[in-house]
């Protein structure tokens, strides 16, 4: 089996499992945000729900439009709360404490290798940088898992995609996924779970959750990354839990429906242009085109880890933000912050022009904290460059690392 197949059939009594296999496993962590949770908690009680399956395997995070950015957004963020507090829910993270979901849980050591983890919210492929098979599902789903502590799946084909050779300065994990959606398009990895092999060590934690993250931007059901001992470090400085590593040694290439190969060292820093994540180009061929862009975003699941914070800083520090450009910085946790803050990180930023926020969604799914006006045109660190996923219809997205978009917010250009 593929490792991900793997993991589900240690989630559903052991036996093998084959792609196209509808199945019923246990889930280890079922997930909701501020957006989702009051869907299912809807069903959940309209299905007869009266206590979840297992206070201790649920986690609530209040993050989209947190902080209320108006009535609705407050009455949803309440609905979470007096649920949480119903039921006992430990893992609830509430504004002073939560960050983005898909940072957040890693950090606070919640998502494990080999663990079965379901969120009501497409970018929870994340976590399969730790070695766990994490997927996206609905809120009427997420109502069925917290009910019960399963849910169904079909058994995902996989897509091989061996790294060699490493990074060039200044090319990240940001790059390399932007690189291979490019080269398979939006569907090329349809219900597929996308492995990845090869030499993954030059790809550090923030790089694979980053590559993980958007593995659902080419289609996938999953992304997944072996555990190694770049792994091991992140998930023991973050929990004394354990955990189970997934044997590897017997998976066979003809488990895989084809295999990618990316050559790590040949990669440059990659643009998307809209309106898809697939429309990509490397920075020095649009950088001839003088995109002047009216709004930065560096921040995001995708790009608002410390080392996302450090590479804006590299950029800035010393700087000025450009003349009419509004470059926003979303830290991803209170811990991402704090780090920063120490490091000097912030207050470069600021000196520098940009705003800072406190942990948010905000302007990536077009919450809050930054919402593109008729017209306008933004890079950003985020995941999704759709028509109007920032605000404005006509308004314009490129996707980018925070490295290319801390360079456009000092020039005020793309390149």
């Amino acid at each position: 089996m593929t490792l991900s197949q793997k993991i589900l059939s240690a989630h559903c009594g052991g036996s093998a499992v084959a792609p196209s296999q509808m199945i019923m496993a246990d889930v280890d962590l079922s997930l909701g945000n501020d957006v989702t949770s009051p869907v299912a908690i809807k069903a959940f009680s309209e299905s007869g729900g009266k206590a979840v399956h297992d206070p201790e395997k649920v986690a609530i995070v209040l993050d989209h439009f947190a902080p209320n950015k108006d009535i609705e957004s407050a009455r949803q963020c309440a609905a979470c709360r007096a649920f949480a507090a119903e039921q006992g829910i430990k893992n609830f993270f509430d504004v002073g404490q939560m960050g983005i979901e898909h940072a957040l849980l890693p950090e606070k050591g919640l998502a494990l290798p080999e663990m079965l983890i379901v969120g009501a919210d497409s970018h929870t492929c994340t976590y399969g940088a730790l070695g766990c098979f994490s997927t996206g599902v609905g809120s009427t789903d997420l109502a069925y898992s917290l009910k019960t502590g399963k849910l169904w799946f079909r058994v995902p084909q996989a897509i091989k995609v061996t790294l060699k050779g490493n990074l060039p300065p200044n090319v990240s994990g940001k790059d390399v996924i932007l690189n291979l959606i490019g080269k398979i398009g939006v569907s090329g990895a349809r219900y597929a779970s996308l492995e990845f092999f090869g030499n993954v060590s030059a790809l550090s934690m923030d790089d694979r959750f980053t590559v993980c993250n958007m593995a659902i931007e080419a289609g996938a059901k999953n992304g997944i990354f072996p555990v190694d001992d770049v792994t091991l470090e992140y998930v023991k400085s973050r929990t004394n839990k354990k955990f189970e590593k997934t044997d590897t040694s017997d998976i066979r290439a003809d488990e895989y429906e084809r295999e990618i190969i990316i050559d790590l060292s040949k990669l440059k820093p990659t643009i998307a242009r809209p309106h898809l994540p697939e429309n990509t180009v490397t920075l020095d061929e649009i950088a001839k085109e003088k995109i002047k862009i009216d709004q930065a975003v560096i921040g995001s699941c995708t790009n608002g880890r410390l080392s996302d914070i450090k590479a804006a800083y590299e950029v800035i520090k010393g700087k000025k933000i450009a003349r009419g450009v509004r470059c926003i910085v979303i830290p991803a946790t209170q811990e991402v912050y704090l780090q920063a803050l120490r490091l000097g990180y912030i207050e470069a930023l600021i000196e520098a022009g940009a705003a800072v926020s406190t942990p948010t969604c905000g302007p990536c799914l077009g919450g809050h904290m930054g919402i593109l006006s008729d017209g306008e045109v933004a890079i950003a660190t985020t995941n999704r460059n759709f028509i109007g996923r920032m605000g404005s219809k006509t308004s314009k997205i490129y996707l980018a690392s925070p490295y290319s978009a801390a360079r456009a917010a000092i020039s005020g250009y793309i390149g």
